[in-house]
């Protein structure tokens, strides 16, 4: 979903149809600053991207070329990817993913992973590693979603 070798297809907006109304939140909870990752902002302009699949090719084709266009092209303001379960190892394992991954870094997605799901794979060091939020996102999947974040599980 992000010119060099971190540019995606373009070829998304029939996935925008797909998504789940269902408004706004953020903040860096992982950064230390104190943020609630579930902060209020602007309804309906915040995209929640679940990651469950260990996928490769849904993960290139699909969950990272969608998150990339979304924010590069201003689809919404606010674009985070949750990376939980399976996603998790295939990430840690996968080192085009993990390039792939920093263009979408690079265009201000927000990246968060689950570390209770990356503690059972004993992935959570290597997603910090890579530059993601890694917390328990129980809670903050369950706010972001009663605060009307759209919410996109692949």
């Amino acid at each position: 979903m992000r010119t060099s070798t971190r540019v995606f297809p373009v070829a998304v907006g029939v996935l925008a149809a797909l998504l789940i109304s269902v408004p706004a939140v953020a903040g860096d909870a992982a950064s230390g600053t104190g943020a609630n990752p579930a902060a209020v902002e602007e309804a309906g302009r915040q995209q929640l991207l679940l990651w469950t699949s260990g996928d490769r090719e849904v993960a290139l084709k699909m969950v990272f070329m969608y998150a990339y266009n979304c924010k590069k092209r201003g689809w919404m303001d606010t674009v985070r990817l949750l990376v939980w379960g399976p996603s998790a190892k295939l990430l840690s394992e996968d080192e085009e993913l993990q390039e792939q991954l920093a263009g979408l870094k690079d265009v201000g997605v927000e990246l968060y992973a689950c570390k209770g799901c990356a503690d059972l794979y004993g992935v959570s060091d290597k997603l910090s590693r890579l530059g993601i939020n890694v917390m328990y996102t129980g809670t903050m999947l369950a706010e972001l979603q009663q605060k009307g974040w759209h919410v996109l599980t692949i």
